[in-house]
């Protein structure tokens, strides 16, 4: 696993020449959600796709 450091120079090289610092402090709000979300699955597991379709049909009306 990369440290913080290098996954901020990733980030870095990736984006364009031209980007705003709102916009470097946006991918890397998205890069921890993300993170934060695959520690959590693997701490606490997922749910299969039909489940996920099963709970959201309970919010979703026609």
């Amino acid at each position: 696993m990369n440290t913080a450091k290098e996954e901020v120079k990733n980030l870095l090289e990736k984006l364009p020449d031209d980007c705003t610092i709102e916009d470097i402090q946006y991918h890397l709000y998205v890069l921890e959600k993300i993170r934060k979300g695959i520690e959590r699955a693997e701490k606490e597991g997922t749910i299969s796709h039909e489940e996920a379709k099963e709970r959201l049909s309970k919010w979703i009306t026609e």
